[in-house]
């Protein structure tokens, strides 16, 4: 679906359903370079088991206009615009990486927005080197390229896919060189700004779910499980994952949501 937002227009995925509002609405949320195709083995999938999956572009990434966001604080603002724009009262949010980081500001600011939250491969703070921002910033496809080796674990790297056929890397790329030129320097740089979160997830009070991947060198397992005390709410942790958990390993991603919802 698109709708216009602030004079933008915006596109959002519905998993290939049409989208009620009124329904039990599942918003998810992506990370920094990313686009909603990081979440369309998750979107399909509850999509098609009667939830009201919604997963927008923030402006300047994958199909919407518009230019980039720069923090984390107006991200989250972005999202609440968004979720009354679209008619949407409240939601189930799921938030990917620097998605989290959204999801915190979001539901700390907007409780009435939130009915649950669910925390994936993310932190409290996700600091980012200083030479991969600058990278991004001067030669975004060799960042993309160094970002796809970090974020993913073993099985990444050796293509081996819940999705016959399927190259974790190719896949990955190739959903990151879609945004506009500078999106992923803006993300990068936004989550190196962002130091609210402690604060934030005290103000969390809807129920959370914090994934934790095993083989995370983006956001290690010591910082997710720290993410997961402060909110003190359910865990589940996938050892065999890295970072890109999502489209990694989405049984696991997905049983755990299922479970939480």
């Amino acid at each position: 679906m698109r709708i216009t937002l602030n004079n933008t227009e915006i596109f959002a995925s519905t998993g290939g359903r049409d989208f009620d509002p009124a329904g039990n609405v599942v918003l998810f949320i992506h990370g920094s370079g990313q686009s909603h195709l990081g979440f369309m083995l998750q979107h399909r999938f509850f999509a098609n088991r009667g939830w009201q999956c919604i997963t927008p572009d923030m402006p300047g990434h994958g199909l919407s206009k518009g230019e980039s966001l720069t923090t984390v604080e107006a991200m989250a603002d972005w999202y609440a615009e968004f979720m009354q724009a679209t008619g949407i009262t409240q939601a189930i949010l799921v938030g990917h990486s620097m998605g989290g980081l959204i999801e915190l500001e979001l539901a700390s600011r907007y409780p009435h927005l939130v009915s649950k939250a669910a925390f994936i491969s993310t932190a409290l703070a996700i600091p980012v080197n200083d030479a991969l921002v600058d990278l991004a910033a001067t030669k975004e496809s060799a960042a993309i390229a160094a970002m796809m080796d970090w974020g993913h674990g073993p099985s990444g790297h050796i293509h081996e896919h819940t999705m016959p056929g399927t190259s974790h890397m190719l896949f990955g790329s190739r959903l990151m060189a879609g945004n506009s030129s500078g999106a992923l320097h803006a993300g990068l740089a936004a989550c190196n700004a962002y130091s609210n979160g402690p604060t934030a997830a005290a103000a969390v009070t809807c129920p959370t779910l914090t994934i934790v991947c095993g083989q995370d060198r983006m956001t290690p397992r010591k910082t997710g499980l720290a993410l997961h005390i402060a909110l003190n709410g359910a865990l589940v942790e996938i050892p065999h994952s890295g970072h890109m958990s999502i489209t990694e390993q989405p049984f696991d991603v997905n049983k755990a949501l299922r479970d939480f919802f």
